[in-house]
């Protein structure tokens, strides 16, 4: 990253009432400072949680760099694990000190969104700022911090098994939601070829989807080689250098003419294109990435839209039978996420673990943070 990050402790005079907690808080680009702010209380309908584990997402970056616009003062971070520390008014069914995992998408179960069964777009078009029902460090406080606030609490908290650990299901919340929803967005079927472009860790997601979904022919396409061998590991069956390989040609002689599906998990122009490019005759593009700038189809990569493929997009599925039907994936041995967990800091070093994740050094997948 070009910037360095200061995070100072800065402690900011609470009222006289209130207890505090330490925070990531967004203050513009290349500017995320560890600060003291108000621990939230859970009003009616909400639950707080104390945090036990979080990490940083790559959309985090989009926002530290400027790429993605929040309000200064907003706490970042959306995926979490934690513990009840308080229950709000109508909240049932649940204990303090029950262990929960909540989706970085947190649906309301009221909006016509969600009884359309399309619930990760949550509250959209009815007032809401957010992107779908992705509200944790987006439209109100996040998870990069001692305590998270969690709206529409019954719909969104989602017991954790005794035998599962904060690391087996902490990126089940986002990445692996998000990963295997492009998967199963493409509509994989048992015999596919798929191609999933960019083994960041929603690619790795992506690539791990395709196999429980049966795909029987997986390629996995980057550029570095500890993430080629982590694809491997997440079910790819080929792994394509793009640095030493004309990827387009080798899917599809691989393939015998494209691949039936391909999903592209970087947000750039480029893997965009070349996702297309790779497609076979009636194949679907499963597009996962946050692009930036603007984002073009080449006319001849579509059959000048006579091509019969498909283009789907898709935002990470949330809510607590979703994290419930996960948790049973990860509960059943079917995947183990814990090898993308690469690094752990605690909360006080979040400026490290932010460096070190955006420079993509030292073999990085993602970052443990506990507070």
């Amino acid at each position: 990253m070009e910037a360095t990050l200061e995070l100072p402790i800065e402690t900011r005079k609470p009222r006289a009432s209130s207890v505090t907690m330490k925070a990531t808080v967004f203050h513009g680009p290349n500017d995320i400072r560890l600060e003291e702010v108000e621990k939230p209380r859970a009003g009616i309908g909400e639950a707080v949680m104390r945090v036990t584990l979080t990490t940083i997402c790559g959309t985090d970056l989009h926002i530290l760099r400027g790429e993605y616009p929040v309000r200064k003062g907003l706490v970042i971070g959306h995926e979490a694990v934690g513990v009840i520390e308080e229950l709000g008014a109508g909240v049932t069914g649940y204990q303090l000190g029950d262990r929960v995992l909540v989706g970085a998408i947190t649906p309301c179960g009221q909006c016509s969104a969600c009884w359309s069964g399309q619930s990760s777009q949550c509250g959209h078009g009815e007032g809401y700022e957010a992107l779908g029902g992705w509200r944790f460090g987006n439209t109100i406080n996040g998870a990069q911090a001692e305590f998270l606030l969690v709206p529409n609490a019954q719909a969104n908290l989602a017991r954790i098994p005794a035998e599962l650990s904060d690391e087996q299901v902490l990126l089940l919340s986002d990445i692996a939601s998000t990963g295997f929803g492009g998967a199963e967005a493409a509509g994989i079927k048992i015999g596919d070829t798929v191609v999933v472009f960019a083994q960041g860790p929603i690619g790795l997601c992506a690539t791990a989807g395709a196999k429980l979904l049966g795909a029987t022919c997986i390629i996995g396409v980057d550029g570095d080689a500890n993430r080629l061998a982590m694809s491997r590991r997440m079910g790819a069956d080929v792994t394509l250098d793009y640095r030493e390989t004309d990827v387009v040609a080798e899917v599809r002689r691989l393939t015998g003419g494209g691949a039936d599906v391909a999903i592209e998990a970087l947000g750039t122009q480029q893997t965009f294109e070349s996702a297309l490019r790779s497609l076979r005759p009636g194949g679907t593009l499963s597009s996962l990435g946050v692009y930036s700038g603007k984002l073009q189809i080449p006319y001849e990569a579509f059959g000048a839209g006579l091509a019969d493929n498909k283009i789907v997009t898709s935002l990470c599925p949330g809510g607590k039978e979703r994290m419930r039907r996960l948790m049973e994936v990860v509960r059943h041995g079917r995947v183990d996420l814990t090898p993308l967990l690469t690094h752990t800091f605690p909360l006080a070093q979040i400026g490290a673990a932010y460096q070190l994740f955006g420079d993509r050094t030292d073999g990085v997948l993602k970052v443990a943070i506990k507070p």
